[in-house]
C-alpha cells in the first residue's frame, strides 16, 4: 500500500468518524435517551482524544470536537 493510499485511508476514517458523530447527535436531539446514539457519540469523541488519532494524523482531535460542538 503506497503512502497516498494510506493517507486516503486515514482521511476516510476521520471523515467517517465525523459523519458518525453528527448522526449520533441528530439521533440524540430526537431521542435523548437513545443508548446506541450515546455510545456512538462517546466512541467518536474517544477516538478524537485518543493516542491512536494522534498517531494517525497531525490534527488536533480536541479542536475538531470543539468545532463539531459549535455546529450545534
Amino acid at each position: 500500500m503506497g503512502e497516498e493510499n494510506i493517507e486516503a485511508l486515514i482521511c476516510a476514517i476521520v471523515k467517517q468518524t465525523v459523519k458518525d458523530w453528527r448522526t449520533a447527535v441528530r439521533r440524540l436531539k430526537r431521542k435523548p435517551g437513545n443508548k446506541e446514539a450515546q455510545a456512538l457519540r462517546s466512541e467518536c469523541e474517544a477516538f478524537f482524544r485518543s493516542e491512536w488519532f494522534s498517531f494517525l494524523t497531525n490534527a488536533d482531535g480536541r479542536y475538531i470536537l470543539k468545532k463539531l460542538r459549535e455546529e450545534l
